[in-house]
């Protein structure tokens, strides 16, 4: 009797094992294809050639004196708008798979012969490829040799606003705007570069002072970027350090994601002088993509943006 008692105890404790087993097992193979859908999901929404050029994939504002960021894809574009007039959007870049490469202003501004950005220039990484090119612009100057206001400067120029006091009116710099972006990629103060201030462009007198262009951007003016290579793109909406309003200047900027053209061999940002050539060479060197060369460091094609 204790024999059977024994076996039969032995008996169960197997079955119990193989059931959690065969449990364990089924659970694994439902993880993994729910994975698998997920993945294949994923990768038709995401993927920028899996939309029609033109498409609007996501549109917002950012209100005046605000910062965001993200991670901008391959093959498509960021539309910029002044809704009011007198917009500042500062704005930087870098490689979301190695963020040691990040924009760089002065090779951007001299390897295309030229202090202020706008449509046909390509803004350069500091490892001479093309973040993004300027493939539309109804503003004509964009400066990107100022950098930031700090938050000591706002507060003696406009007063402090604290966010416990005031909350979303509070007054913002740049600089610490720009920190608190970078911190959510586990960057910090030295890995911020010179920036990009969209809408806004200073100009140099005989005497080398630098100043202010006001009214340079009109309400509804546009920009229009197309990304090269998948992009870290941060962003603010905080004055320029040379604004010499009076009061704290809020101005809002609606913004549009969308999906580019292809580039093709007469792109103007592809032609628009030798080096941008050279930008898109390196990206198509980085991509893993074939480019015909024609000796000059001109291309007939460069394949597929996506």
């Amino acid at each position: 009797m204790p024999a059977t008692k024994s076996t039969t105890r032995l008996v169960t404790e197997l079955a119990t094992r193989l059931i959690s087993t065969l449990a364990t097992g089924l659970v694994r193979i439902v993880v993994n294809l729910l994975k698998l859908i997920v993945e294949k999901d994923m990768s038709v929404s995401t993927k920028p050639d899996s939309h029609t050029p033109g498409t609007v994939l996501y549109s917002d504002t950012l209100p005046g004196g605000a910062h965001w960021s993200y991670r901008a894809r391959r093959g498509t574009t960021l539309h910029l708008t002044d809704i009011e007039g007198g917009a500042n959007v500062g704005m930087l870049f870098y490689n979301p798979e190695n963020l040691l490469e990040r924009y760089n202003a002065p090779d951007t501004l001299k390897c295309q012969h030229t202090f202020k950005l706008t449509r046909g220039h390509c803004l350069y990484s500091d490892m001479g490829r093309i973040f993004c090119s300027i493939i539309d612009d109804s503003v004509g100057a964009h400066e990107t040799v100022c950098g930031n206001a700090s938050a000591d400067f706002v507060k003696q120029k406009w007063g402090e606003r604290s966010y416990q006091d005031f909350r979303n009116d509070w007054y913002q710099s740049g600089y610490s705007s720009f920190l608190v972006e970078l911190a959510k990629y586990g960057l910090g103060a030295r890995d911020m570069a010179a920036n990009v201030n969209w809408f806004s462009a200073v100009q140099i007198n005989d005497s080398g002072d630098i100043s202010f262009l006001e009214k340079n951007s009109s309400a509804g003016a546009t920009l229009v970027l197309r990304f090269e290579m998948d992009t870290l793109v941060l962003m603010h909406t905080c004055p320029h350090p040379l604004n010499p309003a009076a009061e704290y200047p809020r101005r809002p900027v609606g913004f549009q994601l969308g999906q580019a053209m292809p580039v093709g061999g007469d792109d103007l940002c592809l032609n628009h002088c030798e080096e941008n050539q050279r930008g898109f060479h390196n990206n198509a060197i980085y991509h893993g993509e074939l480019a015909v060369h024609d000796g000059l460091g001109g291309f007939d094609g460069l394949g597929s943006t996506q």
